[in-house]
């Protein structure tokens, strides 16, 4: 694989980089996680404590409804040429990833989540959330 520059929360990614080779980094889902959009990889700003407990009773008042829908924080969608990581992803019960085992995977979903949750943090462009939306919605949510 090529080497890619790193500065300042941005690799800056060869045009012949695919979404299949971003996928295959090491340290994407570290945190912030990395997500790819347009052939540009930006690591997620830190929320800070107010967003990280938005984020945290979102999840639970969806999960306490007792609905067929999950929510998850923090959990990669890759569809589209683009891999994104929304503050919180909802799930229908009949969508969940399971393995062979009934176990549900680790590795993200590769189709439109029911519902995709963004918290606009002091740091983030308004413009790449409202797009990041936008993209989940032209693709079924």
């Amino acid at each position: 694989m090529k080497n890619i520059g790193l500065t300042q929360g941005k690799i800056t990614v060869p045009e012949s980089m695919t979404l299949e080779e971003f996928l295959k980094l090491p340290y994407i889902e570290e945190s912030p996680a990395w997500e790819y959009i347009n052939k540009e990889t930006i690591q997620k700003p830190m929320g800070g404590a107010k967003h990280s407990l938005l984020q945290k009773r979102l999840v639970a008042v969806i999960d306490a409804l007792g609905s067929n829908y999950e929510a998850f924080p923090e959990l990669r969608y890759t569809c589209g040429n683009r891999s994104v990581v929304p503050d919180v992803v909802v799930l229908s019960t009949n969508q969940l990833p399971l393995d062979e085992s009934g176990e549900i995977i680790s590795s993200g979903i590769d189709f439109a989540p029911a519902w995709v949750i963004e918290i606009l943090s002091p740091a983030q462009s308004q413009t790449k959330v409202t797009g990041n939306i936008l993209h989940c919605l032209r693709n079924g949510s």
